[in-house]
């Protein structure tokens, strides 16, 4: 005989409690993978922003009494990563107590938009004086003195080494205030470290620096907000019959008379989405490169094409992705769906822990990549092939004409 909690299993998780809406605007880095001193220093993570969706064509090997190879249709999501501002290094040292900050040393350029988010009223004149003192004073001797004691600190005491950076979301059109974020460093000594982040400080890295085709990575995201919801929608609890008295999308029973109080495991009204997650181990298809990038064309300009669709073609659909635009950056094509709405920010981690199955390891190359339009049904993959098919649009065919006019203007008027 069978249980109730198989039957008629509790409806929602209660692993993800409180779910309420999340604090801050931007992902969160809790944790990364189990430093190794044998590695070289390279940084864990990077922060982007989702553009949409398509989908690509690929071989996938079905194993069973022999080995068949099927041609599979799946979804991918791309996510647009513009280069990222390294502006300070900060070391961390752990105690009985957890990680705890010792001190941090920044650039003598801070720009606009890590400007933007440390102010707190950028449209008030006094608020845009912040770093004044920082930037007015960096050569004084004091104050390089004062900076050479705080490396010389991270150097004698620093556990962890961090990175600050800060994402550009004015070169998409998004927002002036940058997304500002901790990048761990792992890999080698704290000696190392400081001089690999010393390197990067005052320069842009850019995420081709941290993943390569055919990885897997951690996507961390807010998702996307619905408000409030009632515990049909919000739990997915069953709808009471159709005769219900004052209504059927509800809970029958909230619990019993004693203890008199509703438990915390009730399904009940309230926020859903706009919560903080992390999806593991998403595989990477493709790390592209900015359309301007005349150094890897065949991953930015004609990213689009393949050993099999020899089009020349861009990874950016017809018309653009809805809600976003055109891809111009370095960008991810990652297998499945992220959490977010578009123009969302969302923080790319490499895997907390080794992958070693032979899914993580394989390359898939793509066999075709969808740039058919988004809104709509889409047809054609090109402009190109859709005028080949459709013939002149209408104003093409008026400007024609209008330039013949006016060569003929012109040749009566010289007569």
């Amino acid at each position: 005989m069978s249980h109730r909690k198989f039957s008629a299993p509790r409806h929602g998780h209660l692993g993800f409690l409180p779910r309420k809406r999340c604090r801050r605007g931007r992902p969160r880095i809790k944790s990364v993978r189990k430093d190794s001193a044998t590695e070289k220093p390279h940084l864990t993570a990077f922060m982007g922003y989702k553009a949409g969706m398509t989908h690509v064509l690929r071989d996938a090997q079905k194993i069973a009494q022999k080995v068949i190879t099927v041609e599979v249709v799946e979804a991918v999501t791309v996510i647009e990563c513009p280069p990222m501002n390294v502006i300070g290094i900060k070391g961390f040292r752990k105690t009985p107590y957890g990680t705890k900050a010792l001190t941090a040393i920044f650039t003598k350029e801070i720009p606009e938009g890590a400007k933007r988010r440390v102010s707190h009223d950028w449209t008030n004149p006094v608020g845009r004086l912040v770093f004044r003192h920082h930037e007015g004073l960096y050569d004084d001797e004091e104050y390089v003195a004062d900076r050479q004691a705080k490396l010389d600190l991270i150097k004698s005491r620093a556990d962890i080494v961090r990175i600050i950076a800060h994402t550009q979301p004015h070169l998409v059109n998004i927002q002036k205030k940058a997304q500002i974020v901790e990048i761990q460093i792992n890999g080698g000594s704290i000696e190392d470290k400081i001089q690999y982040a010393q390197g990067l400080l005052g320069n842009t890295i850019r995420v081709g620096d941290i993943f390569d085709d055919y990885n897997m990575c951690d996507i961390i995201g807010i998702t996307k907000g619905h408000g409030t919801k009632g515990v049909v929608s919000r739990w997915g609890v069953t709808r009471l019959p159709r005769k219900t008295h004052k209504g059927l999308r509800k809970v029958a029973c909230i619990g019993a008379w004693h203890p008199a109080r509703v438990m915390y495991s009730v399904a009940r009204v309230g926020q859903k989405g706009h919560h903080h997650r992390v999806e593991f181990n998403k595989k990477i298809y493709m790390v592209g490169a900015a359309l301007d990038d005349t150094t890897q064309e065949n991953k930015g300009k004609f990213a689009g094409t393949t050993e099999h669709d020899l089009t020349k073609k861009s990874i950016n659909p017809m018309g653009g992705f809805p809600n976003y635009g055109n891809v111009k950056y370095d960008f991810l094509v990652i297998h499945g769906s992220v959490p977010g709405p578009r123009k969302a920010p969302l923080a790319l981690r490499t895997t907390v822990t080794p992958q070693t199955s032979l899914r993580s390891q394989a390359k898939i190359p793509l066999k075709f990549i969808d740039t058919s339009s988004k809104i709509g049904r889409g047809r054609f993959q090109t402009i190109q092939e859709k005028r080949s098919f459709m013939g002149k649009i209408k104003r093409i065919a008026e400007a024609e004409r209008n330039e013949k006019l006016q060569q003929a203007r012109e040749k009566r008027a010289r007569e």
